[in-house]
């Protein structure tokens, strides 16, 4: 029978019960979440129990990356299932802090992230996330101070700007990718998806059927805007809105001339309905 997991919301508890932790010299993992836990969520998670002895998962809706216009207040919070998800995995804390303790009256400092936080990605439709994202994250780094710290691949972008902000400021953490965990039919697993109304579901799954077509292209030898073409093509007859449908370079983010120019990175994010998906692959 699983554990509950020891649930603390306090920035003095969790420093606690991680400096016991250190004491037996136990290294740490960190799973950096905004809760909705899906088969994705547990992936990491999974990784991270490979990674370290004790694991840790933060649970925090993160309102300095949402825009006043976009789904704070309607984010999906399920919090008993997160919590029953989380004992099935053994998880060893669940940090889940208020936004009075994450941002406490008279907070004043962020973190402004450059680098792959100004590819022209998520940044171009979202320019306010990068900055809420690598603040939150930041803290979370410095409240947890993990060994490890595992995010999955599917918000690429981010996951390039956290590894590039642990880095810039000497955090003391590696930050782990974790491959984009899929649904049947390709697509990829997010806390948004139950905003898709089931028609919408069934039409979701062509990003990844083209991303799998435009990469294929790629491999082929096609030059990238007409393997690109071919997939945005497909992406706008199924009757989604594209915000970006792009071949990057891997490790940057920066754009590429040709195939020869990677590791290959094909990035894209649509509206369907009234939800954004993203998702992406490599070539």
């Amino acid at each position: 029978m699983s554990r509950s997991p020891m649930i603390v919301r306090t920035v003095p508890a969790l420093r606690r019960t991680l400096d016991g932790l250190r004491a037996r010299k136990a290294t740490i993992a960190l799973v950096p979440t905004m809760g909705a836990l899906h088969d994705g969520h547990v992936s990491l998670v999974r990784l991270a129990k490979r990674r370290a002895r004790k694991v840790i998962v933060s649970i925090f809706v993160n309102p300095a990356q949402f825009a006043p216009t976009e789904d704070f207040g309607s984010y999906p919070r399920t919090w008993k299932a997160d919590v029953s998800k989380l004992a099935a995995e053994d998880v060893d804390l669940i940090w889940n802090p208020d936004v009075k303790v994450m941002y406490p009256e008279g907070f004043a400092t962020r973190i402004v992230p450059e680098g792959p936080a100004i590819a022209g990605l998520e940044d171009r439709f979202r320019p306010h996330f990068f900055g809420g994202v690598a603040t939150v994250v930041g803290k979370l780094f410095t409240q947890v101070r993990p060994d490890f710290a595992i995010f999955g691949e599917k918000d690429f972008q981010q996951l390039r700007v956290v590894a590039q902000m642990a880095g810039d400021l000497d955090l003391g953490v590696k930050v782990m990718g974790s491959r984009t965990v899929r649904e049947r039919d390709g697509l990829a697993m997010s806390s948004r998806n139950v905003y898709l109304t089931s028609a919408e579901r069934q039409v979701a799954p062509v990003l990844y059927r083209a991303m799998k077509e435009s990469a294929q292209r790629l491999r082929a030898g096609d030059d990238v805007e007409t393997a690109m073409a071919g997939g945005a093509e497909l992406i706008a007859n199924a009757g989604l809105v594209l915000d970006y449908f792009e071949a990057r370079h891997a490790e940057t983010l920066a754009p590429i001339a040709a195939a020869k120019d990677g590791p290959v990175r094909i990035l894209v994010a649509a509206r369907l309905g009234k939800t954004r998906l993203i998702d992406n692959i490599g070539v």
